[in-house]
């Protein structure tokens, strides 16, 4: 796993960097300083492997780990000082990687959720600073946090399909991040009460995807197709997906020391996730 990790990022380094070459500015003058002793798609394994290691202190999964036990394969390591620095350049690559080579290929029975990403503990939230201004206060079905929202989009075969991470306050149904997450999206898509909205349905629908939701208890009754049914009650696979991200992947905690640190933690667990070769899967009974 590690050697093909390391050829996917450094296959994606080579072409990203020859169109961030082909589109930047000219410089003014020659820049200074010496080059990272490291490559970026180094720091981006090493990321990477830290979200695998089921560890919870990269200081020391980079120190006990990575240096005393897998110099081998890296022989350039740098200082961990040095290596928080580089960390910072490589978000820039982990996101562009994420949003496309982390995503899998629709089926036609999709699934659409989001899920709570707290910094903080609740009430510490009207002194914290690190991310003061981009966080924001939300409610769940469990309740106020504040922080951010993951808005996910996956397949029945458990692959990313749409990601968007938004403040806490922002809706579920919010047609900008609606339109990010469905925009490769065709056949079938099931999301909980959150999603109910007539013209959002019509929106989808004109665009040959079908919204599926159950109705609030306050709603008339009303029929819902057997296949329709079935797509729904498989639904549960987004919250396994979920649970993978926050428990074993390790995308959710409150000691960022920086807004750089949360997104770089945040797109090297999705891109960890995406490298795995078993991922959940929902077996949706009924459909042709």
């Amino acid at each position: 796993m590690l050697t093909e990790m390391f050829c996917a990022y450094d296959d994606f380094c080579l072409s990203f960097d020859r169109e961030l070459a082909a589109r930047a500015l000219p410089p003014r003058r020659h820049a200074g300083g010496r080059p990272p002793e490291m490559w970026m798609s180094e720091v981006m394994t090493i990321l990477t492997l830290f979200h695998e290691s089921r560890m919870r202190d990269f200081k020391h999964f980079y120190l006990d780990v990575v240096c005393q036990q897998m110099r081998g394969a890296f022989p350039s390591l740098v200082s961990y000082p040095r290596f928080v620095t580089l960390t910072s350049r490589a978000v820039v690559y982990l996101v562009a990687f994420a949003l496309r080579h982390g995503v899998g290929r629709c089926t036609g029975v999709s699934f659409v959720d989001s899920t709570k990403l707290p910094v903080c503990d609740l009430r510490r939230a009207s002194r914290h600073r690190v991310f003061a201004g981009l966080a924001a206060m939300g409610k769940t079905g469990a309740g106020w946090f504040f922080g951010f929202k993951l808005h996910l989009a996956i397949s029945d075969q458990g692959e990313l399909l749409g990601m968007a991470l938004t403040p806490g306050n922002v809706d579920d149904r919010n047609r900008s991040v609606i339109q990010k997450l469905t925009a490769r999206l065709f056949g079938k898509l099931a999301g909980d009460k959150g999603y109910i909205d007539q013209k959002l349905f019509w929106e989808l629908y004109e665009r040959n995807l079908e919204l599926i939701t159950t109705i609030r208890k306050n709603m008339k009754n009303k029929l819902m197709l057997i296949e329709n049914r079935a797509v729904y009650r498989a639904r549960g696979i987004i919250e396994t997906v979920n649970g993978v991200l926050k428990e074993g992947l390790h995308i959710q905690h409150t000691r960022h020391r920086s807004p750089m640190n949360f997104i770089s933690n945040l797109f090297a667990g999705l891109c960890a996730y995406s490298f795995r070769p078993q991922k959940p899967t929902a077996t949706v009974q009924g459909l042709a």
